[in-house]
């Protein structure tokens, strides 16, 4: 069926498309003035919705609003890393609270563990996924520019800020989309949807902040891959190290095309 488990109703589909559309909108493309609207009328869409899919999906919107507020950029200025970092806590924190302190249902955690060694075929995957990210990043900025989108500075504290920054952000993906947005999906919708939806708001989220072009593909797949990896390993802390594998080349693909003239891993 379309979205299986619950059978959603009328109201309920179209609070769902309201937060996917806030998402791409208010966002993704930044459109202030179309996607703060959209949001108030996703807001006032759960009113319509049984009441415990409103008070779970509202813990999204609240996320988003939070989002909105914010510049998501990729400035490494001391101001906008407090500004941006404090954003993106409260967008973790406030379902996190809300969910284990409010509602009590724990319906938002995080599963660092899955009570089991990795096999050796997910440790092969995240070699595999590096080369292929070795290979395709370069390639994605060489065509776009979009690594334009990120200043790098000489310095090794500018150098040491920007490798913090990716990896944090990196951190911040998989805790929200991936465990918080896809977590409280899956309550209402069969899982592929549930992943179709966090993969469009993943994927939203950095187009704005940098992978511009035709970055928005990449980003999707690796979204939608991620949180089917999720599913299979119930282990967060298995795709942030995915994650945190091929923030660490993004890094030294940046540094690279900054500064052609500093030792390079990459094939020219």
């Amino acid at each position: 069926m379309l979205f299986q488990k619950d059978k959603l109703n009328v109201f309920e589909i179209i609070s769902l498309v309201l937060l996917v559309s806030t998402g791409v909108v208010l966002i993704g493309l930044q459109l202030k003035t179309i996607g703060w609207p959209l949001l108030l009328v996703g807001f006032l869409s759960l009113t319509l919705c049984r009441k415990k899919f409103a008070k779970d999906l509202l813990l999204i919107f609240i996320s988003l609003a939070m989002l909105g507020l914010t510049r998501i950029t990729t400035d490494l200025n001391t101001a906008h890393i407090f500004e941006m970092g404090t954003v993106l806590i409260l967008a973790v924190g406030i379902p996190y609270y809300v969910s284990r302190y409010i509602y009590k249902d724990y319906l938002v955690r995080f599963s660092f563990h899955h009570g089991r060694k990795w096999y050796k075929k997910e440790i092969y995957y995240i070699f595999g996924t590096a080369l292929i990210t070795y290979f395709l990043l370069p390639f994605y900025f060489n065509s776009t520019g979009a690594h334009l989108n990120w200043t790098v500075e000489p310095g090794t504290w500018n150098i040491i800020k920007l490798f913090i920054g990716t990896n944090v952000v990196g951190l911040w993906d998989e805790l929200f989309f991936i465990s918080t947005v896809l977590g409280i999906l899956r309550r209402f919708l069969s899982f592929h949807w549930a992943n179709l939806v966090q993969g469009i708001l993943f994927t939203s989220f950095l187009y704005e902040l940098g992978f511009t072009g035709w970055g928005f593909i990449m980003i999707f797949f690796f979204a939608l891959i991620q949180g089917l990896v999720f599913r299979k390993t119930e282990s967060l802390l298995y795709v942030i190290t995915i994650h945190l594998t091929l923030d660490l080349i993004l890094f030294l693909a940046l540094l690279n095309l900054h500064h052609p003239s500093w030792p390079s891993i990459f094939v020219n």
